[in-house]
């Protein structure tokens, strides 16, 4: 895989489960923060999806779009967009009535020192959009960050882990859970709530952040030992599968890959790949952010890209020296602070 429009076709190739899942769904398809890292894949998995199922669906696009390239993109495949900041008043009032949303809006990065931002695009805007929607089904898309960090070694972090989020940023994602589940109960609106961590392509992630540094001969930090990853394309495979599982209560679902993986021993393997020592700082602590998908796995089925296959396509992105989106994920930080 040489280019960006190579790697964003592998990414949103829609499997035989999708297409026959998709083909059985009511109703349109209206994703709210399409101009993230996940979204303009996830957009065109779907359209690809219902092309070939050869079902009559839109696919409908909401974002800033503060570069108007991704906009023009998602049109030429097909896909309809917005162009709408969703805090403005009368933002949802301006959105066509849909049957299925997916919920990607949201703060993360340069939550600190600007702390209100984060709770108004997390906690604030989630009440309005459950409003506006209370007769669709939705994805919400959260994070793994609202558990406590828990030991290596252990099962994991499953869906009945009472959460502990750590810091702000995670505090406002149980925040927009509460709100969701609040609404959820008031109008019977039938809701999933996604869990992720870390969704990874060749362009950012937790594996090109370790393999960038093994290769430039940075050292690896080994504070937070040990992550869960999953393939992107995976991880909008099962947002969109998710559709025909919303419940009221909302269900809950982690999604992420089935292994706990070694941070040393993901630098070492890339360092394998670039003939070059890994050198490290820092010492693994007893605890991690580690979730347990096994529920998902179990209705989605496992991930189709496998961890070596991840990391041969990672190594061989960076010795291409391909594009990049310099998003770092902090999944080091083990404060909260983002």
């Amino acid at each position: 895989m040489k280019t960006v429009v190579e790697l964003e076709d592998f990414m949103s190739k829609p499997s035989i489960e999708l297409i026959e899942q998709l083909s059985t769904l009511d109703g349109d398809i209206l994703i709210l923060g399409v101009g993230g890292k996940m979204g303009p894949t996830l957009a065109k998995m779907a359209k690809r999806a219902i092309n070939a199922a050869g079902v009559e669906k839109r696919v409908i696009g909401v974002s800033r779009f503060s570069s108007g390239i991704l906009k023009q993109e998602l049109e030429d495949y097909g896909i309809e967009t917005i162009a709408l900041d969703l805090l403005e008043e009368g933002a949802m009032e301006s959105l066509p009535k849909v049957k299925n949303i997916i919920y990607m809006a949201g703060n993360k990065f340069g939550t600190y020192g600007n702390e209100h931002f984060t709770w108004a695009m997390n906690v604030y805007l989630p009440g309005k959009v459950a409003e506006r929607f209370k007769d669709s089904r939705i994805v919400v898309f959260s994070s793994g960050n609202v558990y406590p960090l828990t030991k290596v070694g252990s099962t994991n972090c499953s869906e009945d882990t009472f959460v502990g989020p750590i810091g702000e940023y995670a505090q406002s994602c149980l925040g927009r859970e509460r709100v969701f589940t609040y609404f959820s109960h008031k109008n019977q609106t039938p809701i999933l709530i996604y869990r992720l961590n870390y969704a990874i392509d060749l362009r950012y992630g937790v594996l090109l952040e370790i393999a960038k540094q093994v290769y430039e001969g940075n050292p690896v930090d080994l504070t937070m030992g040990s992550v869960n990853v999953i393939w992107q394309g995976d991880a909008n495979e099962y947002a969109l599968r998710s559709l025909l599982h919303c419940e009221s209560p909302p269900k809950i679902l982690n999604i992420t890959g089935p292994e706990t993986i070694s941070v040393r021993w993901l630098a070492e393997e890339f360092g394998k790949y670039f003939n070059k020592a890994a050198h490290f700082i820092g010492e693994e602590q007893t605890t991690a952010l580690l979730n347990n998908a096994s529920k998902a796995h179990k209705l989605f089925g496992y991930p189709k890209v496998t961890l070596n296959e991840m990391i041969e396509l990672v190594a061989g992105w960076v010795k291409l020296g391909g594009e990049t989106l310099n998003k770092p994920t902090h999944f080091q930080e083990r404060e909260g602070v983002f």
